[in-house]
């Protein structure tokens, strides 16, 4: 059985950077090293226009770097083909999003299920799989209630069982508490700490100084830049001011997976 120690990181970055093609070039992301190892919880945060957005969409396989080199659990994927990028995608990566992205005509498990697309999960084992993804997030009872049945907090825990439903090596969320309130952002924390202690991998994008302040890690960007810090505090007026309304706030990146298509985002101004 292979050990801990010995496993490849499930992120490493080595001079990854990006450079929106223009015209005029924008560098949204300077060349970075960055290593998260298995079983980290790591929160990444940082002002509007920072780069956070691009580099979700490098983590999440949407983008390519335009230099260095970006591999998950020890797979390059730099000059990899589109299909075998999404089969990493599928299998590795876990996605949460700021706003759910369930679908409004089918239940709770139904969602879920949409995670064995593009997996190779026998049919006959789907139901099972999603019933137990659903009872993971305490949300069993509600298996069969349609999204508009369910509040904020709900939805999003209908969307980390999604994610989490096949077993994936990284959960990458984005912005998870974005749309909830306060009780419900508490609850989340508290299931993502929970997922963490469990052994999950967990990499966070956030302006809420209090879920990055749950992490193991903090790495706060500023102009494409990362640096590791130290816990966040709760009345960074920065951090404070960047939460107040995250829709109005882009990355050069745009909001991950969401506007523009995700890999054709333009960069801010």
């Amino acid at each position: 059985m292979t050990s801990p120690s010995s496993e490849p990181p499930v992120i490493q970055l080595s001079a990854v950077g990006y450079t929106y093609s223009g015209p005029p070039p924008v560098q949204a992301l300077r060349p970075t090293d960055l290593v998260i190892r298995r079983g980290e919880h790591v929160a990444i945060t940082g002002p509007s226009g920072s780069g956070k957005s691009t580099l979700l969409n490098l983590l999440g396989l949407l983008d390519r770097p335009t230099q260095g080199k970006l591999e998950i659990d020890g797979i390059d994927l730099g000059h990899a083909s589109e299909r075998d990028r999404a089969a990493v995608r599928a299998r590795h990566i876990g996605f949460v999003f700021q706003s759910f992205h369930l679908l409004p005509h089918r239940s709770a498990i139904e969602n879920v299920m949409l995670a064995f697309v593009y997996a190779d999960v026998p049919r006959r084992r789907r139901y099972a799989e999603a019933m137990s993804a659903l009872g993971g997030v305490g949300l069993a009872r509600k298996a069969h209630a349609l999204p508009t049945e369910l509040s904020g907090g709900e939805r999003q825990r209908v969307a980390i069982a999604r994610a989490l439903v096949n077993r994936p090596s990284l959960l990458l969320c984005d912005e998870p508490t974005g749309n909830l309130d306060t009780t419900s952002t508490k609850e989340l924390t508290d299931l993502l700490g929970g997922l963490h202690g469990q052994g999950a991998t967990l990499l966070v994008i956030t302006h809420n100084p209090v879920v990055a302040a749950q992490a193991q890690r903090q790495i706060r960007i500023r102009d494409g830049c990362l640096s590791e810090q130290g816990p966040a505090l709760p009345h960074d007026p920065e951090m404070l001011r960047d939460q107040r309304d995250p829709w109005t706030q882009e990355d050069p990146g745009a909001h991950f997976g969401e506007q523009n298509g995700g890999s054709h985002a333009r960069p801010g101004v």
